[in-house]
């Protein structure tokens, strides 16, 4: 695909306009590609995570991305600014979601403690390939079709109630590994050991290769990032059309995740609100992507501004975590 760099921004032969010339975009994919190398070597000795280990890394992992968005500020302007930090945020609060099903997941499969970082790392890998690809499609569709827009903001309404009755149901996500296909496919293709054999996938058993349960859960992760990335990229979508601050913010919300998770192993559970917040700023955008259709279509129908939504979302996930705060608090002090 052709492209005309018009001072910083890109204008793609698709009509869309990127601040991501080809420079920025391989220095970006170069950065990513080192932190997960560095990611690798430090799990590549098995070892249970302190939790001043994932607090320094956590620490790393969202000081890095603020660092960038000042950056990005400076350098392209203010619009840009505000919307690589909503986008940042929607994605970051959607990966704090995430934690529930990776919980439940290394439950369910009995992942050692010391394995676990690895098992988050090759899910956090996966997740980017496949947001990268559909990121692509997203952007293809944009530009090729204006009804896009409400199909991406369907998609958001529809994910929305979903998460709301859930919570509604009594606010936790269950995942059955035994209906997944892909775990079952690898079942009935290849035999299974029936221990862990450290962080191999593949393995020599008795004479014969067979998986070890490392790889089934891999596999169950990266099932679960097809589902994550449906619901992600429409989202980041409702916030920036442009490509490179869509990848850039979901890079930047994934890379830390590895680390983030053992922070909020305990945490999360005392968010009992968390997924009413989640659902309703799924709903926000989902709206906001139908109103900028429709704007395009009849310019009297009013848009609703990038700060607006920061707002918006800034606001709602201070609402969840002190009303969840309170609510912990008052279930404390009834059972005390």
């Amino acid at each position: 695909m052709s492209a005309v760099v018009t001072g910083d921004v890109v204008v793609s032969a698709s009509g869309l306009q990127s601040i991501g010339s080809p420079s920025l975009w391989g220095l970006t994919i170069a950065a990513v590609i080192l932190l997960l190398a560095m990611d690798f070597l430090i799990t590549r000795n098995p070892h249970r995570v302190s939790m001043r280990e994932a607090v320094g890394w956590s620490i790393f992992y969202i000081a890095l991305p603020l660092a960038f968005g000042v950056y990005i500020w400076f350098a392209y302007g203010s619009t840009q600014g505000v919307e690589y930090l909503t986008g940042y945020l929607v994605e970051k609060s959607l990966s704090v979601d995430n934690l529930f099903v990776f919980m439940l997941l290394l439950s369910a499969f009995a992942v050692p403690v010391e394995l676990q970082q690895r098992v988050l790392l090759y899910g956090i890998v996966g997740a980017l390939v496949l947001r990268g690809v559909f990121i692509a499609v997203g952007a293809a569709a944009l530009s090729a079709f204006d009804w896009a827009f409400l199909l991406f903001g369907a998609i958001l309404l529809v994910t929305a109630v979903k998460i709301f009755k859930d919570a509604l149901a009594g606010g936790e996500q269950t995942t059955e590994v035994s209906d997944m296909r892909s775990v079952r496919l690898l079942q009935r293709l290849m035999p299974v050991t029936d221990d862990y054999r450290g962080a191999r996938l593949l393995v020599r058993d008795e004479g014969r290769r067979a998986l070890t349960p490392m790889a089934l859960v891999v596999v169950a992760i990266f099932g679960t990032d097809v589902v994550f990335a449906i619901d992600s990229i429409p989202a980041v979508y409702g916030i920036t059309e442009d490509p490179y601050l869509v990848f850039v913010t979901n890079a930047a919300a994934l890379l830390g995740l590895r680390a983030l998770y053992f922070v909020l192993q305990g945490a999360v559970r005392n968010l009992p609100h968390l997924n009413y917040g989640l659902a309703f700023i799924l709903a926000f955008i989902g709206v906001k992507l139908a109103l900028h259709w429709a704007h395009d279509q009849w310019p009297v129908v009013p848009e609703i501004p990038t700060l607006a939504s920061l707002g918006v979302i800034v606001g709602t996930l201070a609402t969840v975590t002190l009303t969840s705060f309170y609510a912990t608090r008052r279930s404390a002090q009834r059972v005390g």
